[in-house]
């Protein structure tokens, strides 16, 4: 297993410095990349800031309670198993913290070696109970939930948005680029929200022929036109109580925007060909990728109805401004599909995550979604390679799937994608210290001399 433990890092929360370090070198013998954490909230940020596989925590810190530790790791980042650590006199506290989510506990004193062997039974087991949730229909309601995967500033930054909101009536604007999680955030807010037990009903606007829409949102009576042979409720009537979600409202005709703001100002429907007001108890979620402020300007979209949707804007960040989640969501994706089609998860080669890295996700999550699901269908082995993905540049396969340069073999392929993965991440390093190449080192973790080879390598100015 000592290849496969280099893709795992352990985050190690003690308070006390000589135990970290006794088990860092532990750790690092056994070939695992290693984080430490001397309290609960240097924990958490360590979680949400970095990659991490399995967590071994102490119940006693010393700005809180290992228990707040666990219970935090069980809501928001559900597939990564801790173990605990206790003295003997409070074994009862450790059974609490597996009641709370923790894989298993080791009593004070213990042999280092069994330790170790604990953590990687609990990786192991991993993939066994990413499965099990898959057959019990869970595991999409899992990945789906973005403060699973998402971890980014930027993305927590949404998260945050959606909590505040969730519990309310408010009507909800979500906007940014096609293939951003939309729907997801969408589905997030109905979830976190009191009418989670009811309906969630999402309607794309854009899918539905026009001269269908009405129909599908508002119902008919029976007889309303040719071939209405009996009554049918609308989308509307399906979500009272409940969610729905609006999806592309842009593309909404004006005379339809008129009767959706009917539907927002008095809360009721008339279904076609009927005459009878029906009341509706609705929370409205809307999207769309286009500029709607330029729509009303346009006189595309009524300026009355945008200033009723646009209550409580959230703008949902493009795949390339949050980067941090590409591997994590990459990794949730990889598992969902495995699931799905009874294979083993593999885990993503350096090289893979490398390319992850490096592209351009033009069409964002669902193109990483995509991507994905292909390269698990092209994976027989524990890990996937460069060759399992398939990324499209300007309208041609990329080097990792030879079309763009068939003279090439695979290790030059690769070569290329290292290359240009690790320029992109430079400038991303130098953007972000504004050009300190110390602090830029730090964050690659790479010697200052180093990046400056890599610099002058990638003629990055």
């Amino acid at each position: 297993m000592r290849s496969r433990d280099t893709l795992y890092t352990v985050l190690i929360v003690e308070d006390k410095e000589s135990m970290a370090a006794m088990l860092a070198n532990v750790f690092e013998a056994e070939g695992f990349g290693v984080r430490t954490a001397a309290s609960v909230q240097d924990g958490l940020a360590r979680l949400s800031a970095e990659r991490i596989s399995v967590v071994v925590t102490d119940l006693k810190l010393g700005d809180g309670d290992g228990m707040t530790l666990v219970s935090e790791i069980r809501q928001s980042f559900p597939f990564i198993p801790v173990v605990v650590m206790t003295a003997y006199g409070s074994i009862e506290r450790a059974v609490a913290a597996i009641k709370q989510g923790a894989y298993d506990f080791i009593a004070k004193p213990f042999d280092p070696d069994h330790l170790v062997v604990l953590v990687k039974r609990a990786l192991s087991e991993k993939g066994v109970q990413k499965e099990n949730l898959v057959l019990k229909g869970e595991l999409t309601n899992r990945v789906q939930l973005p403060d699973a995967v998402g971890r980014s500033a930027v993305w927590q930054e949404v998260l945050g948005k959606v909590r505040k909101v969730a519990p309310l009536k408010t009507t909800v604007l979500l906007l940014g680029e096609s293939g951003t999680g939309k729907e997801l955030v969408a589905r997030s807010i109905h979830r976190l929200s009191p009418r989670a037990e009811e309906a969630f009903v999402a309607v794309n606007c854009a899918a539905i022929p026009k001269d269908l829409i009405e129909n599908e949102l508002f119902g008919h009576e029976k007889g309303a036109f040719t071939g209405a042979a009996e009554m049918k409720p609308g989308r509307f009537e399906l979500a009272d109580r409940g969610t729905i979600f609006l999806d592309e409202i842009g593309d909404m005709e004006l005379p339809l925007q008129a009767k959706l703001l009917r539907v927002l100002q008095e809360s009721e429907v008339e279904r076609v060909g009927g005459t009878r007001t029906i009341k509706v108890d609705l929370r409205i979620v809307a999207a769309s990728n286009k500029d709607l402020e330029r729509e009303v300007g346009a006189g595309r979209f009524r300026e009355d109805l945008f200033y009723r949707l646009n209550v409580f804007p959230v703008l949902i960040p493009p795949l390339r401004e949050r980067r941090d989640d590409i591997i994590p969501l990459a990794c949730s994706f990889a598992a969902y599909f495995s699931g799905e089609m009874r294979k083993e998860t593999p885990s993503l080669s350096p090289e893979v995550e490398r390319m992850l890295l490096g592209h351009e996700w033009k069409g964002n999550v669902r193109e990483l979604r995509n991507i994905m699901e292909r390269a698990v269908i092209l994976c027989d082995g524990p890990q996937l390679l460069p060759e399992h993905l398939s990324f499209t540049v300007a309208g041609k396969e990329s080097a990792s799937c030879g079309g763009a340069a068939p003279e090439l073999t695979l290790h030059e392929i690769a070569q290329r994608a290292v290359h240009d993965a690790e320029r992109s991440r430079i400038e991303q390093a130098l953007r972000q210290t504004q050009g300190n190449k110390s602090r830029a080192a730090e964050l690659l973790k790479v010697s200052y001399k180093t990046l400056l080879t890599k610099i002058k390598e990638y003629r990055i100015s």
